[in-house]
């Protein structure tokens, strides 16, 4: 049963993205700010028009809940998880070491049809670049390669990836891969709406992190150590949505289709997720159902 919470909103600074590599530099607009009154539907009473399994709504700022499907419900969430991945790296620091694209990691993915950034074995990129490659098309070669680099090894690493979920207090979370592949089953990675809204407001702290996610496309030029890459946004709400901000998309036979996103307008910033969106042959019925709740909730600010 879903459920609708009256919350009080307030203005939130956005922080801005500093200290990133150049090659992060160009961000997308945040058009917050830009008059979205003609876009958003007339304030219609009830529940938002969207069929999702669970999810929730939050303002960014006060906590205060404004929309939850399910609130406790653990499902798994696909890539969703690779947030928690880009949280251990950054809190792990030293992003510009250098770590070379293995062939065990084209093959990682190429086993089984995992989202892949393409990468080339005997590449080599900076943690940074490999963050970019793991959230912006989803790359589960970078994922691979992180984990490896940064456990070290991906058995320790899935176990930071717990630890930092229990000091976020997220205790109905559980992770058994590094990138929200279903091993070793469907459902053995699983998390919450409610822990999955305090693990993407934990991400969206570093400045880093909120750079990479609001790009709608990345391109990394050729050089001695690497190949040329080009990279599309899998969140279609960035240079869709005007004020949308990152975070991630999941999609898994189990899970869904998946969102965990961020918007601001007028200076209110709204967190959510929704978990395995309807239609589920739709492969955007995530990003749709985003856009309707944000609309719903916008539009009774």
């Amino acid at each position: 049963m879903a459920r609708c919470i009256a919350g009080s909103v307030v203005l939130l600074a956005v922080a801005t993205a500093t200290g990133s590599a150049p090659a992060l530099a160009r961000l997308v607009p945040l058009a917050g700010d830009m008059p979205l009154a003609a876009q958003l539907p007339a304030v219609v009473p009830g529940e938002p028009p969207i069929s999702v399994a669970a999810g929730e709504l939050t303002n960014a700022s006060t906590g205060a809940g404004l929309w939850a499907q399910d609130l406790g419900a653990r499902r798994p969430m696909g890539s969703i998880t690779k947030v928690m991945t880009a949280l251990v790296v950054l809190e792990a620091g030293d992003l510009n070491r250098k770590i070379e694209v293995t062939k065990a990691a084209v093959r990682y993915v190429e086993k089984d049809g995992a989202s892949s950034a393409g990468l080339i074995p005997g590449d080599v990129l900076t943690a940074r670049q490999l963050l970019a490659a793991m959230l912006i098309p989803s790359g589960c070669d970078a994922a691979y390669l992180l984990a490896t680099a940064y456990g070290p090894g991906r058995t320790a690493f899935i176990a930071k990836m717990n630890a930092t979920a229990a000091t976020l207090g997220m205790t109905s979370t559980h992770f058994t891969s590094f990138d929200g592949m279903p091993y070793p089953t469907e459902h053995s990675t699983y998390s919450t709406p409610a822990d999955l809204i305090t693990l993407g407001a934990a991400a969206m702290k570093f400045p880093l992190f909120r750079a990479i996610v609001a790009r709608r496309h990345y391109r990394l030029t050729v050089t001695a150590s690497h190949h040329a890459y080009a990279w599309q946004q899998t969140n279609k709400l960035i240079g869709s949505y005007p004020g949308a901000l990152g975070i991630k998309t999941g999609d898994t036979k189990a899970a869904g289709n998946c969102l965990l996103f961020e918007a601001r307008w007028h200076g209110v910033t709204l967190i959510g997720v929704v978990l395995h969106a309807s239609p589920t042959a739709n492969p955007g019925s995530a990003i749709v159902a985003a856009r309707h709740l944000l609309n719903w909730a916008f539009g009774r600010t």
